[in-house]
């Protein structure tokens, strides 16, 4: 099968694990959600193509940094002495919260669409973009050092490896044999919205498909079938 090959740097991206509020903590690489929505906006695409993506990389160190932010509640009034701002009559509190940042980012990913017609549509959006690229916050550009079109094959591993250039992968749990050493996620990739409630009061939501990933350096899948490109790249479609 074929697929995009993206290799991007960034500066200082934050890639926002959920729940965390006063220190916006990052995931160490991007999340699939993430990429698949770089992905889309690229592309221009309005509607899910399913796709599966590879993500491996690696950065220099972890950083903290500073940024304003705001609080509100529609139902809270404003009052002068309690908030700094008013937006229609609702108060609104600013404050400095702290941001965990990726200092030197590099990443190699694989963009596989099930529908293969499209690779050439994707490899065009990041080779001609119809604006800047950003991976994480809008703020964070991705500076895209390669975009080619590679073919992918599977292979069965002799030994169990290290990956090169002391990168770290998202690995499926699919393909990992007993004792694969790393840190389980249950990341989110795609989403479908979803409607509860009743007709006077009914809410939308999205619901998350998951793919179960352990984050390392250390691949333990001797004797199974792995992917790899024709540039010797190991892939790791989730």
């Amino acid at each position: 099968m074929d697929s995009v090959r993206l290799r991007i740097e960034q500066e200082l991206p934050n890639f926002k694990t959920p729940n965390s509020f006063q220190l916006k903590e990052t995931y160490l690489l991007p999340p699939p959600s993430t990429v698949i929505g770089m992905i889309h906006t690229a592309c221009g695409y309005t509607v899910y193509n399913e796709m599966d993506v590879s993500i491996q990389g690696k950065y220099i160190s972890k950083v903290n940094d500073m940024f304003t932010k705001y609080e509100f509640n529609p139902s809270v009034k404003f009052e002068a002495g309690r908030h700094q701002l008013s937006a229609g009559g609702v108060g609104i509190t600013r404050g400095v919260g702290t941001c965990e940042l990726l200092s030197e980012l590099e990443l190699i990913i694989h963009i596989i669409p099930k529908d293969q017609s499209i690779i050439k549509d994707i490899e065009k959006a990041f080779t001609i973009p119809w604006e800047f690229i950003s991976l994480g916050r809008r703020e964070d550009i991705a500076v895209i050092k390669e975009v080619k079109a590679v073919n992918i094959n599977s292979k069965i591993l002799n030994d169990d490896i290290e990956l090169d250039n002391n990168y770290c992968a998202y690995i499926p749990e699919s393909i990992i044999n007993e004792g694969q050493r790393g840190t389980m996620f249950n990341l989110n990739k795609n989403y479908e919205i979803v409607s509860h409630g009743k007709k006077n009061n009914i809410k939308t939501f999205r619901k998350w498909d998951k793919v179960k990933v352990f984050y390392s350096s250390y691949l333990k899948a001797k004797g199974n079938n792995v992917l790899i490109d024709n540039d010797g790249i190991l892939v790791f479609a989730v």
